[in-house]
């Protein structure tokens, strides 16, 4: 349609402009550069073509739209508002306050409308891609020639920084090679970054860039509305390839003095600049947080629209269920994320006869797993074969292929990990990946988001110590289990022996509370020789008694995890042979177990007893648990490259060296 200067568009792109400036004016913190740059093209799409329904945020057909460059969140709380979300214009008055729902970065399940928690640069735009991949996924279970239930776009606004992001680049990639045409993006090109012109370090053509990973770019004036419209009616028109558009605005379009400069991109333009913006664009004085009756007839009337497009879709999904009962029974448990009643003791069942590494003991029950739970999917930034992750009996995610629950993320463990968050926040499906436990460290900004949001992600982590052995330091994880149990909200979980792989799988299944991550190791492990038989629920309290002295309180209480626990039970024979009492305690979960009430936690480790920790990476946060006077034999320097036995031998963790510590400190 044509677009007409000071027509109802343009005076909506000025509303979000001076909604913007007025907000970041009068928490005197934030950025109007980007929404005052953005605004043109935000209003077309949004008043245009964004399919959503503001008094159903969780249709699950709806266009999604993730605004990657979160630092321009007053841009999506003008747009919320206005289309009519729960997001009252007290709320924009209220922007980056105490108890507000409009805080200074977009926050998931904290205001109606936002998509997923943005911010760090780069993380939304390959949650997006996550987003997309779920849509195919879902397209190809779910819809029936006749009856297409998902068909949506991913839209988003990503910023110079967002592409500057390794993380941005990882996902382009990927979003290219599966050719996920669905994602319809817009680079506001603005050219300005806080620290001045984006020629002082992104010089690169961009467009040329993602013209290489396989992506449709697309070049506007980012302030001609018709150029927008007629760029998103193209990029609809190829289905194969994702479409970047390159929108090239001016940064605080509006502000006579700051436009087109960095000073508008992080602070407010400050009251006299604010008052000659407003003059320049015509706008009036008084009042602030205005809009106009025009504009929100335009949003309502777009509002009825959508609501009478839902009405349609809900028809057309009652009519597919009636035609397709098990594929409804389907959606609903995945969408429910609904899990068997049975699943801890089908898990337990699943295991193999034999003892292994538990690494190959959790793709054992992984298989199990993905029998049960027709929704779990994922993959391994190109380490299947070493993390024991493949899905054997289901098919691949490939090119024109989404019927398939295996991932090749290639070695990407960034991008994985927010594409991983994508898959979650889409819903309806169960996401893992995997990786070597050392390179967690390449996935830190989406684990935490991931946590942030409270994403029930799993995470496999192999190859989970020193005993990794031949491939030296570089591989051998000491600091990564420590820095993951720093996260809050995460639930780290080191099995033991066979029995304890699947009860960490159920956990993981089960936990809705956040992400799980599952650390597994390289070589085989015995099964540990309980008194007791082995339950769920002990495991599931983080820490539980394996063995100990019959008849006496404890002295020594030795606590082992993962492949160390095995020493602890022979530290525990030990003790017993010098006349000391002692128990062993597996604890699985530290977090777990600290959540536990304070009763459980004072019987496990009682006061009176001393404490010995076993545990092959770095004793860091242990003295919260235990004390700071127990005896760690724990691993606080890098390794070495060696076959594992000859570490074991060298650095203390083998029978004899642990016993004569642990008897030393009982005696003392």
């Amino acid at each position: 349609m044509p677009y007409k200067s000071g027509d109802v568009y343009h005076l909506a792109a000025n509303t979000l402009r001076m909604l913007a400036a007025d907000a970041v004016e009068q928490a005197n913190s934030g950025h109007p550069g980007l929404p005052m740059g953005a605004a043109d093209y935000a209003t077309v799409l949004w008043t245009r073509f964004l399919r959503h329904d503001p008094a159903d945020p969780t249709w699950p057909d709806r266009d999604r739209f993730v605004l990657s460059a979160g630092h321009g969140s007053m841009l999506l709380y003008a747009l919320l508002h206005l289309s009519g979300y729960d997001l009252p214009l007290e709320e924009l008055q209220r922007f980056r306050q105490w108890g507000s729902l409009t805080p200074g970065h977009p926050e998931y399940g904290h205001t109606p409308g936002v998509e997923t928690t943005t911010g760090p640069l780069g993380q939304g735009f390959a949650n997006g891609v996550g987003m997309a991949i779920a849509a195919r996924m879902a397209q190809a279970r779910y819809n029936t020639a006749d009856m297409p239930l998902f068909d949506h776009y991913i839209y988003g606004i990503v910023s110079d920084g967002d592409l500057m992001e390794g993380v941005a680049s990882e996902a382009a990639s990927l979003a290219g090679h599966l050719g996920l045409g669905n994602i319809i993006y817009f680079y506001d090109d603005n050219q300005i970054t806080i620290e001045g012109s984006t020629d002082l370090t992104f010089t690169e053509n961009r467009g040329q860039r993602f013209e290489a990973y396989g992506w449709q770019v697309l070049r506007i004036d980012g302030h001609d509305q018709a150029a927008a419209e007629a760029a998103i009616l193209q990029a609809q028109a190829d289905p194969s390839r994702p479409t970047l558009i390159v929108a090239k605005t001016t940064i605080a379009y509006g502000s006579p003095n700051k436009a087109n400069t960095a000073d508008a991109h992080g602070a407010p333009l400050g009251a006299l600049e604010l008052a000659a913006t407003r003059e320049n664009l015509g706008w009036p004085a008084e009042p602030h947080f205005l809009i106009p009756e025009e504009v929100q007839a335009l949003y309502a009337a777009r509002r009825s629209a959508l609501q009478a497009e839902h009405a349609v879709w809900r028809q057309r999904l009652a009519a597919w269920r009636q035609a397709n009962p098990e594929r409804a029974a389907e959606l609903d448990r995945a969408q429910a994320l609904a899990l068997p009643d049975d699943l801890e003791e089908q898990l337990l069942a699943a295991l193999p006869a034999k003892t292994n590494a538990t690494r190959r003991l959790s793709g054992a029950v992984l298989q199990r797993a993905a029998e049960l739970v027709p929704y779990l999917v994922g993959g391994s930034a190109d380490l299947a074969p070493s993390t024991n992750t493949n899905l054997d009996a289901y098919g691949t995610i490939a090119p024109a292929s989404f019927d398939g629950r295996n991932f090749h993320f290639g070695v990407r463990e960034h991008g994985m990990g927010a594409v991983l968050n994508g898959l979650a926040l889409y819903g309806g499906f169960q996401p893992y990946g995997a990786t070597f436990l050392v390179f967690a460290d390449y996935m830190r900004p989406p684990i935490r988001l991931a946590s942030i949001m409270k994403l029930p992600v799993i995470y496999v982590f192999t190859h989970d110590s020193i005993f990794v052995g031949e491939d030296g330091p570089t591989h051998e994880p000491v600091e990564q289990v420590a820095s993951l149990r720093l996260i809050p909200g995460m639930t780290v979980i080191r099995p033991a022996d066979r029995h304890e792989v699947a009860a960490a799988w159920a956990y993981a299944l089960r936990n809705r509370q956040g992400p799980t991550a599952l650390i597994l190791t390289r070589q085989s492990v015995p099964d540990i020789a309980r008194q007791e038989p082995f339950t769920i629920a002990a495991f599931n309290r983080g820490a539980y008694t394996v063995a100990e002295t019959s008849g006496r309180a404890p002295e020594v209480v030795l606590v082992g995890t993962g492949s160390e626990l095995q020493l602890a039970m022979a530290a525990l024979q030990a003790l017993e042979a010098a006349g000391i009492a002692g128990r062993v305690v597996s604890m699985p979960s530290r977090e777990v177990f600290m959540r536990q009430e304070a009763a459980y936690r004072e019987a496990l480790l009682p006061a009176a007893a001393r404490k010995v920790v076993i545990e092959a990476g770095t004793r860091f946060g242990w003295g919260d648990v235990v004390g700071a006077e127990a005896l760690f034999i724990t691993q606080d320097g890098y390794g070495y490259s060696a076959p594992y036995q000859v570490l074991a031998k060298e650095l203390g963790f083998n029978e004899q060296d642990v016993n004569t510590r642990v008897l030393a400190f009982a005696r003392a």
